[in-house]
């Protein structure tokens, strides 16, 4: 994650984390340690996974105290082990046990993320298709979680509703019809926006590939009427597969040769990679 991205739009986040956590102050730390002391204290792995927002960690203490100090012993996209040490923090011990929690959270789910994307990736190796987020994330965690997929392995399907035009089947009801709607959207969409569609069905395929859409979203169709669909739609628009994809069933569409398969477990449903800071000492 970039400085600018970082300052413009993570620091609002991670400093609502932080005051989320601390309204008014941290009572059990202020009454343990009044005053100020050097320590450290050491981010341990305790669980085989792929590592995800290390500067969101390290952000969430340098905003409470800029002045503490971290020693990395790896990077966002390695793979860390039960074990491993991760880094040393050093600074006042009031802030490392103050940002402790929210630090940890934001690095154990975008971790999870990033391990449980990975696994996947695995699975479509040796093919062509890409596998693609959704926007089925945490309220205000968007940023974090699409990236933590990118560290995985995984690609960003569009950020947000500002970034790009996907008709599903409610779209497709205010407008009247398939046809209508992609007319409606080329009508409105700047020329470089691409149109993409969603569909149930090969009669709705059909109609929107005669009507242009750019890429065709083929929605909790079976795997023959999507391998149908993938022949259909050669050399006039991309293909996508949606709907209740999980690392359990992805093997059962490995072979159709969609452009991509999206997923929404991979933000909503992967678990945490395990990590915990621990052995504070002052120094």
């Amino acid at each position: 994650m970039n400085n600018i991205t970082m300052k413009t739009t993570a620091d609002e986040l991670i400093l609502s984390a932080l005051r989320e956590d601390i309204t008014s102050e941290d009572i059990t730390t202020n009454s343990v340690m009044p005053d100020y002391q050097l320590g450290k204290v050491e981010l341990i792995c305790k669980q085989d996974g792929i590592i995800a927002g290390l500067d969101v960690f390290k952000r969430v203490f340098t905003l409470l105290d800029p002045d503490t100090d971290f020693e990395f012993f790896c990077k966002d996209g390695d793979f860390v082990k039960n074990k491993d040490l991760l880094a040393v923090i050093k600074g006042d011990i009031r802030v490392l046990l103050s940002g402790e929690r929210t630090a940890l959270n934001f690095l154990q789910r975008m971790s999870g993320i990033a391990t449980y994307t990975n696994s996947i990736v695995k699975l479509l190796k040796n093919t062509n298709t890409k596998l693609l987020d959704t926007r089925k994330t945490t309220p205000n965690m968007r940023i974090f979680e699409k990236y933590a997929v990118k560290t995985g392995g995984g690609c960003n399907h569009r950020y947000n509703l500002s970034d790009g035009i996907l008709l599903k089947d409610n779209h497709i009801g205010a407008a009247g019809s398939i046809k209508k709607a992609i007319s409606m959207a080329k009508e409105y969409a700047p020329f470089v926006r691409k149109i993409e569609i969603e569909v149930e069905n090969l009669d709705m395929l059909n109609e929107a590939l005669d009507a242009g859409a750019d890429i065709i979203m083929l929605d909790n169709m079976s795997p023959e009427d999507m391998k149908t669909a993938v022949s259909l739609c050669k050399g006039r628009a991309q293909t996508e597969c949606s709907g209740n994809v999980t690392k359990e069933n992805i093997k059962n569409l490995t072979d159709i040769g969609v452009d991509f398969i999206s997923s929404g477990a991979l933000t909503h449903s992967a678990p945490i990679l395990d990590l915990s800071l621990k052995n504070l000492t002052a120094i």
